[in-house]
Formats: structure tokens, sequence, C-alpha cells
């Protein structure tokens, strides 16, 4: 058995999420205390009760998901004597969960985590004024493919550019709202069987968040950083890596550059991997990964059952 443990991204948040780790395990409510007293805020209660509306600020949200997963990860660690460096032969994030990913590896503290998270989504949300810029999801499509339609809506002074390579027929456009509005309207000649403008209000991993990765390479020069325990396979170049100052590097990188999901999973099966574990709130990641990697075992742990069937197998 060779794992690879993932970690989500936006989108994957839910009201609720963490409630019952944090009244089942001392250990995961000591990180959702912890994460509370970085950001000097009760997140977890926004986490667990809501509104919705509020959990869905990206500022929120970032650190949210990112404390659910170490919540699992931690309560896997201490409640059940599993840690993640012994089992793990690769970690990975999709976009705000590669941050998850470092802090797994043992890369950054939990409180440094949230608070760059919490900076990289105000960073991200202040880079580009709202109605500026937008995402759409284009189903059908290769991401080689892809590149047609964006063409087409890109000129002198709007553009798009693929996003999010999530898996073969998903890919997700961002940049200027014009190129993606247009590319909803096109896209059925390129072949696309569908292009849906996604409900964000900024364009992520486009080069219109130049000024929020500016602001995060300054961060990262106030944060201790450790190389990985586990070589982490990160979302722009889609190989692994260990040494602290790429993986900064990476993250960097990430706020304006293609998450190569697609990619991140056949590194995954082309390197011996045959159980992927999904860490943390919802299951986009390990839905990706059963449509993509068919003779792969992939399954998603947040709850305090799945904690426990998990380590029943690991």
């Amino acid at each position: 058995m060779k794992y690879a443990f993932v970690f989500p991204g936006q989108g994957s948040q839910y009201v609720g999420m963490g409630k019952d780790l944090a009244e089942n395990f001392k250990s995961a409510k000591d990180v959702f205390e912890e994460v509370n007293q970085a950001l000097g805020q009760d997140l977890y209660k926004v986490m667990t009760e809501g509104p919705d509306s509020e959990l869905t600020l990206t500022a929120n949200t970032q650190p949210a998901l990112m404390a659910v997963s170490m919540a699992v990860v931690r309560v896997l660690e201490k409640e059940f004597n599993i840690p993640l460096k012994n089992k793990a032969a690769f970690v990975a994030g999709h976009s705000l969960g590669e941050y998850s990913a470092a802090c797994a590896a043992g890369v950054f503290s939990l409180e440094d985590t949230a608070k760059l998270l919490r900076l990289r989504g105000d960073a991200m949300q202040e880079a580009v004024p709202v109605g500026i810029g937008g995402m759409a999801a284009v189903l059908g499509l290769s991401y080689k493919d892809v590149n047609a339609l964006v063409d087409a809506c890109c000129d002198g002074r709007y553009y798009c550019v693929a996003a999010n390579d999530n898996s073969d027929g998903q890919v997700v456009l961002s940049g200027h709202i014009q190129a993606i509005e247009k590319a909803v309207e096109i896209a059925s000649e390129f072949g696309a069987k569908r292009c849906l403008k996604l409900p964000v209000s900024a364009p992520f991993h486009s080069p219109l968040m130049e000024p929020a990765a500016e602001k995060m390479a300054h961060a990262f020069m106030e944060v201790s950083a450790q190389d990985a325990l586990i070589p982490i396979v990160a979302n722009v170049t889609a190989t692994p890596e260990t040494e602290k100052k790429e993986i900064i590097k990476n993250l960097i990188e990430q706020v304006t550059g293609t998450v190569r999901w697609r990619e991140t999973m056949s590194f995954f099966s082309e390197n011996g991997v045959t159980d992927l574990v999904e860490i943390g709130a919802g299951k986009v990641l390990s839905g990706l990964a059963k449509r993509s990697l068919k003779e792969v075992n992939s399954f998603s742990v947040g709850t305090v059952q799945d904690i426990e069937e998990l380590a029943k197998n690991l």
C-alpha cells in the first residue's frame, strides 16, 4: 500500500464542518482554539454555526478549511498514534489546500499557516476590485483543447487563462469578466459540453493576482519554515519537493499560476500510489480521483466515523 494524502481547497466548505471532531476529540478542539487565537476571531463559531455568507468570505474560508484538515491530522497523530510522516509517500493540496499539506508535512506551524491563509484570502480579494474579474468552469474540453477557446476570448485589453486543470474534461478559466463572459457564450462552438460562470468574487490563479503574490512573498519573509517531512507535490510543477525555499517559491507562484491537479493525479499513478486519502471537509478531490484514477482507491476523511474507518486500515 502506498498512500498519498491530499487537502481540499475553496468550495469544499460547509456550515457545521469540524463540529463532531471538536465534540469527540480534545486534539481537534485544541486545533480550532489555536486557530481562533492566531486570528483573534472565533472562526470555529463561523464554521459550525455560520451564517454561510460569512463562512464563504475568502478570508474565512481559507483558514477554516485548513483548520478542519489539520484537526483530522492531529486526531490521527494524537488519538490513534498514526503520524502522517510514517504513512504518506506524498502530500498535495488543491490551491489553499497546499498550505494545509505544508502544515501537515511540518513546513509551517499551525499558527503561522492560519495567519498566512488569512493574509492570502485578504490579499486575493483586494488584488482586483469586485466586478473586474471572474472564473468559469469548462466541461468537456481537455486542458490542451481549451487553449483555442482561451485565445478566442482574449483581445488586447481583456484576457483569461486556464487557472485549474482539474481533470480530463474539467478546466477552470480565470481572468477579466469580459473574457469570462465571452467564454461562457462561445464555449460550445469549441466543443465544450458546458461552460458555467462560478460564484466567486475574484479571478484566482491568474496574472491579475500579481499584487496578492507580492504580498505573500513579503509575508513568507516573516515566517519560520522547515524542510518538509513528506514530499509535497506542488500545484505549479506537479512534482515533489521537500526543500523549504522551493516550497515557499511554489506557494508564491501558485497565487498567479495554474493548479496542475490532473498532472498531480498522473504523478501519483505513475509513482505507485495505491490509495488516495482526502483529509478535511467535503469530497471534491476524492471525487475527481475516482474519475481519473480508476486503479487507485480514493476516499475522504473528514468526520469521526471516517477517521475511525481509516485508522483500522492504516
